[in-house]
């Protein structure tokens, strides 16, 4: 059994996940060094150890079961996130982190896993040729009380990073172009709702920081400019390992998180940038591949939703350090340092292992 089991394994898509994630430590290494949190980079090979195992357990299920006890795993999870709200302690102005003992975790980063399986089993079990706007209803439901839950936090980059999911689930599953458009315009009403009534004083000074970052150069502008600067100034080949003077000099903020990327495009440069993003395409495109060899709907619905997310987190961070978009809390899918993160990837490619294992399944 076990012989036929890493047999079936996907070695190219697991190769890529570990050299991502190799590539991450190395670059936690290299921005925490002489700081405080110099030894972090050991607990984020740590998780990735256990990541490994995760992913392997998480494989060797299967993903039709999962997805049948989603409804548990959802409330569950709904549990945790209410209870991260009441009970978590004030970190940075959030409520993110739930501590069970000694161990403590983001349950909002394993809430996205959750909602791709209730998204994909809600969506695979609807059999029509096409989809209207009366057919979103229970999925849009689970993705709203999520989003609304998490955001509250706050955390309004993972809630966002939600939105893709639904949307590519909803087109996979039939949703009529009609009824794309008019979702949109809602969700356009609804980003400007929010904007006068739920987003904060510091989320509106970002947005307005990114359209003109001297506009509060010391303050709201300040992370922008300098991973600018950082990305900026690493010229063709980069400065570097360990030599990136943004990073050492300590100007660059949440360089071990957020910003790792820009400590990659200091120290590496152009060719380092490309190289990364390269790796970053194999294993997306590796994991659509997957969903396009999907026995069924099912399969093929969780995989894209998977994949969705982790596009969508990638393509945010990176135009973020760059200047292209707002900036926001989000971490890069196994390279940012957060144990929370690097499980919760390596557990929804399990997922997507899961599902290639058993394309040929009966």
């Amino acid at each position: 059994m076990f012989r036929r089991f890493f047999q079936g394994l996907d070695y190219p898509l697991v190769g890529l996940t570990l050299l991502v994630s190799g590539l991450g430590v190395a670059m936690i290494n290299s921005a925490t060094q002489g700081t405080r949190l110099q030894g972090l980079w050991m607990g984020q090979l740590g998780a990735i150890g256990i990541g490994v195992l995760l992913l392997l357990v998480v494989a060797a299920a299967d993903y039709r079961r999962l997805a049948d006890r989603s409804p548990l795993l959802l409330g569950a999870t709904l549990f945790l996130l209410l209870a991260t709200l009441a009970l978590a302690p004030r970190i940075a102005g959030t409520r993110r982190w739930l501590s069970v003992g000694p161990i403590q975790f983001q349950p909002s980063e394993f809430a996205k896993i959750v909602a791709a399986l209730v998204i994909a089993k809600l969506f695979s079990e609807m059999k029509k040729e096409s989809l209207g706007l009366s057919d979103l209803m229970a999925p849009a439901a689970v993705t709203g009380v999520l989003a609304l839950t998490i955001a509250a936090a706050p955390d309004l980059g993972t809630a966002v990073s939600l939105v893709p999911m639904f949307f590519v689930g909803a087109f996979l599953a039939g949703l009529r172009y009609k009824s794309i458009a008019i979702l949109s315009a809602f969700l356009l009403v609804f980003g400007l709702v929010s904007w006068e009534f739920l987003l904060r004083d510091y989320q509106k000074a970002r947005i307005y920081s990114f359209l003109d970052p001297d506009l509060d150069p010391r303050g709201s502008g300040y992370q922008k400019k300098q991973s600018q600067i950082a990305v900026g100034s690493g010229g063709l080949t980069g400065k570097g390992y360990g030599e990136g003077t943004q990073t050492q000099l300590g100007y660059l903020p949440a360089r071990q998180t957020d910003f790792i990327f820009s400590v990659l495009a200091e120290e590496f440069g152009f060719m380092g940038v490309v190289a990364t993003l390269g790796l970053y395409l194999a294993l997306l495109w590796r994991c659509l591949d997957i969903a396009r060899l999907a026995r069924d709907r099912l399969g093929a619905i969780l995989v894209a939703c998977l994949t969705a997310t982790l596009t969508f987190q990638v393509v945010y961070n990176v135009g973020m350090v760059a200047g292209l978009l707002p900036v926001k809390g989000l971490p890069l899918p196994l390279m940012s340092a957060g144990r929370s993160s690097v499980l919760a990837t390596f557990i929804s490619i399990g997922l997507i292992l899961s599902v290639r294992m058993r394309r040929f399944a009966n």
